[in-house]
């Protein structure tokens, strides 16, 4: 019983400080190591819990533990709370919408409502996108701590295209751009073919917890379509935040 108890609050203090070490985490929980890194191989083995990136001594919650979360917050999941707000951003804008969550350093779909236009991007579900050059990503990480942006900086910023974002001090100014504005773009940073705005979706702390966006083949979001777009998801993201902190409510 003793060792359950353990890894439940192994699991509990990765969330509050990840990415964190074993020596960190004995510290915190006045714990041995040895029973720390017992509790932390659990967690990996059952998927509640990664390595961030190739540091193997530091961890990140994986996605299973918001997924739990959903869960708990009744009948309210994210998509739940999402998807009446999509279906109204798809009337409004007759484009695609996507519904993501962020998961080490991409994002990943977990609902799509396609646009009704013949011409259109497809991702499919389940399928990620790089955190530092797409919307989702880029508004995920605008709303993440400072420590989590040079985690990702110091990984490396692959080149996808020949807007990608690979300078950090011009992802540092993206993002801090895209607090201001309350959305982040993407102009073929990813794919050519591909432009979106998005906006986050943030838990009652704040933290980004998923991501809205608007999707389209890149004629057409030209840049002056780009800005009402992007007011018109960040609104929508507002609103799924809204529902979701009223669910998580007493």
């Amino acid at each position: 019983m003793q060792s359950v108890i353990n890894a439940l609050r192994v699991l509990e203090e990765v969330g509050r400080q990840q990415p964190v070490g074993v020596s960190e985490l004995a510290r915190q929980l006045a714990l041995p190591k040895s029973s720390v890194q017992r509790a932390l191989r659990t967690l990996h083995a059952a998927g509640w819990i990664r390595p961030a990136g190739s540091e193997l001594t530091r961890w990140l919650l994986t996605t299973k533990a918001l997924h739990v979360g959903w869960h708990a917050i009744g009948e309210l999941s994210l998509r739940e709370a999402a998807m009446p707000v999509m279906e109204q951003l798809r009337r409004q804008t007759e484009e695609t919408i996507h519904l993501m969550v962020p998961e080490g350093n991409r994002v990943v779909l977990i609902e799509r409502l396609e646009t009704p236009k013949p011409v259109r991007i497809i991702i499919p579900l389940g399928g990620g996108a790089p955190i530092h050059a797409s919307s989702n990503g880029k508004v995920i990480l605008a709303h993440s701590p400072p420590v989590e942006v040079e985690r990702v900086i110091a990984e490396g910023l692959p080149r996808y295209t020949d807007t990608t974002i690979v300078d950090p001090d011009e992802l540092r100014a993206e993002l801090a751009a895209t607090r201001v504005r309350g959305y982040a773009t993407n102009s073929a940073e990813w794919r050519s073919d591909i432009a979106a705005v998005a906006a986050a979706i943030l838990n009652v702390d704040g933290h980004p917890v998923g991501s809205l966006s608007i999707s389209t083949p890149a004629v057409r979001m030209p840049a002056e379509v780009a800005p009402q777009y992007g007011r018109l998801v960040r609104d929508a993201a507002r609103r799924i935040t809204a529902s979701l902190g009223q669910a998580l409510s007493p």
